[in-house]
């Protein structure tokens, strides 16, 4: 049984009431999507699908992030689709945050409940169907795989959150420990997804600057980001999308644990826009 919890969005629509100032911002750098940017009124639909919406919280920007796009999928009961992906150059991870989901890949059934995790290749035969009586709601993170000469496609692999244990970060004493889902030497990844747990106290002690991209979905707690040269209050249900290079680094003051869902692009050489002979 998985003991953890997670924040998704339920949408509805603020008071006439209430004040417009939040936390949104979006800069040449990075942007933050707070919680309460994720109402009905900013919902989409997808061909194929059934009793299902979500909201778009990354997709590839000329300029900013371009390797990848990060929906919060919400399938009501008996929702689903049996062409969930049009694009057989995507690779997929699931993350699940509520509900139940059944995730059929070249014809193995796998059941997902809270925390389940799933990776998905290119050109995949799969489905996905919501078998419970609540919503379910996942994070659906897509990239165009990047193939090379000589190695293999990776392989579609199921697991959760329970089952994979922390890797405490060097001089830490666990107080910033990493899931990492897919094995960061098997180098027919060429993204990961990973989950970062920070304890009370626990810090990124210096402002991380480095080619990879960045999506950051708070599931549990808060923090205080560093993000470009802006330091930023965030907490559960918060969206943090970074550019390649921007700086970041964070202080999780507590009082509970601050994780978040991590996506980042990996183990490629640069795409060069010109061949110079």
């Amino acid at each position: 049984m998985n003991f953890n919890t997670y924040y998704a969005p339920t949408g509805g629509l603020p008071a006439q009431t209430e004040l417009t100032t939040n936390r949104a911002v979006f800069t040449e750098a990075y942007a933050v999507l707070p919680r309460g940017t994720m109402r009905d009124i900013v919902t989409s639909f997808l061909p194929f699908w059934t009793n299902t919406r979500l909201w778009v919280i990354a997709r590839p920007l000329s300029g900013f992030a371009e390797t990848f796009s990060q929906y919060i999928v919400e399938v009501s009961p008996g929702g689903g689709s049996d062409r969930p992906e049009t694009d057989p150059n995507a690779e997929t991870v699931l993350f699940l945050m509520e509900g139940e989901l059944v995730v059929t890949v070249d014809g193995d059934k796998h059941e997902m409940t809270s925390g389940g995790y799933g990776f998905i290749p290119p050109g995949a035969d799969w489905t996905i169907h919501h078998r419970g009586d609540a919503p379910a709601r996942f994070h659906w993170i897509r990239k165009a795989y990047q193939r090379v000469e000589g190695l293999d496609l990776p392989t579609a692999f199921f697991t959760s959150d329970e089952q994979v244990e922390g890797v405490e970060m060097p001089g830490t004493n666990g107080a910033w420990v990493t899931q990492r889902f897919a094995d960061p030497t098997d180098l027919r990844h060429d993204m990961h997804v990973n989950i970062v747990t920070f304890q009370p106290g626990g810090a990124i002690t210096f402002p991380e600057t480095h080619v990879m991209e960045h999506g950051l979905y708070v599931l549990e707690g808060k923090a205080v980001y560093l993000l470009n040269q802006d330091w930023v209050e965030v907490q559960e249900g918060d969206f943090m999308w970074l550019r390649a290079f921007c700086p970041q680094a964070c202080y999780a003051g507590g009082p509970g644990r601050f994780r978040y869902l991590l996506y980042k692009d990996v183990n490629r050489h640069a795409t060069l826009s010109r061949q110079f002979a």
